[in-house]
């Protein structure tokens, strides 16, 4: 029964009932004009090695288990970790490098978070993402899949659940698309949105959540 928080941008944050911290992409708040993560995580997953997204000293502390840009299977404290090789751009990383698909098995769900995507994933890939209890995707276009391009790949996988991350909101200081350009597509999912930046997982069913920003 996890519990997730968004911490603006990209950055996730899965808390188990015994308070064992899963953070991915962990930004440093200053940098890109949003708080700064309050958390502190006993694994950090990071998709690619971009300031915006790696900023692991933020959230560790000396016990601290970071994984940057990591492609394979590893079990960590009974949590599965998957690994899969993805690029930011649509040019096989030409432009803006590789990126890391997670697939997170921890407490019987299946937890999907797919980094600063910028292409839509394979056939394979695709598949390995089909109904996973909760997409964690990029839907703000610009340096990532667009507005357009993240809902295909939410038709293609058909996830339990949906939250949308990487998206402009107030103080933000990236040019990207707004919510609202993605949530124009959205069918046969409910949109919630909610009052806070943290939900438990358990309480939601097809439906896209979009949590409060962090401020």
């Amino acid at each position: 029964m996890p519990m997730i928080r968004w911490h603006g941008h990209a950055c996730v944050e899965i808390r188990r009932l015994n308070g064992y911290t899963v953070v991915f992409d962990p930004h440093d708040g200053l940098s890109i004009g949003l708080p700064r993560p309050d958390v502190k995580a006993d694994l950090v997953l990071i998709t690619h090695d971009h300031f915006d997204h790696n900023a692991a000293e933020i959230v560790s502390k000396p016990t601290t288990r970071v994984f940057k840009q990591f492609y394979g299977e590893a079990r960590v404290d009974d949590i599965v970790i998957h690994g899969y090789k993805t690029y930011h751009d649509k040019f096989q990383g030409k432009r803006r490098g590789e990126n890391t698909i997670y697939i997170v098995e921890i407490d019987g769900y299946r937890i999907a978070h797919l980094g600063d995507l910028g292409h839509i994933p394979d056939k394979d890939m695709l598949e390995k993402l089909a109904q996973v209890d909760l997409l964690i995707i990029p839907v703000g276009g610009v340096y990532t899949i667009y507005p357009d391009e993240a809902w295909r790949i939410v038709e293609e996988t058909k996830p339990k659940n949906v939250l949308p991350i990487h998206y402009w909101v107030e103080g933000l200081r990236l040019p990207l698309h707004p919510l609202k350009d993605f949530i124009a597509f959205v069918k046969k999912y409910s949109v919630k949105r909610l009052d806070k930046s943290s939900f438990d997982l358990q309480d939601y069913e097809n439906s896209i959540i979009v949590p409060k920003p962090p401020y």
